[in-house]
């Protein structure tokens, strides 16, 4: 489950993807598949959220991983680069990147 707090011991991978119209739904479900048949078996995943956008242009991947060394060890898997290689053709342009939390609120 997803948390998002300071104080929490992950990593986050924000992947924006930018896509055509017609393929936004294509792509949202590519990632849905990799996440439930390779990412979520992996070493040290936490969890992946897919967000779509409301103009249908872009989709973005929000995941959590225990350690930038466990999500670069699922970069070296086979069945990860081939998901991962379908999105790249799904997609016009796309932006992975690690970050970690500087600033929560979870508001009332």
């Amino acid at each position: 489950m997803v948390r998002i707090s300071q104080d929490q011991d992950v990593v986050t991978l924000i992947n924006v993807f930018t896509v055509e119209p017609e393929s936004q739904q294509r792509l949202v479900d590519l990632l849905v598949e990799a996440t439930e048949a390779t990412m979520g078996s992996q070493p040290g995943y936490v969890s992946a959220n897919i967000h779509k956008s409301l103009d249908d242009t872009k989709v973005t991947n929000y995941a959590q991983w225990r350690s930038r060394e466990a999500f670069e060890a699922m970069l070296g898997e086979a069945d990860a680069r081939v998901h991962m290689a379908e999105a790249g053709r799904l997609a016009s342009a796309f932006e992975p990147q690690l970050y970690e939390v500087a600033f929560s609120d979870g508001g009332s």
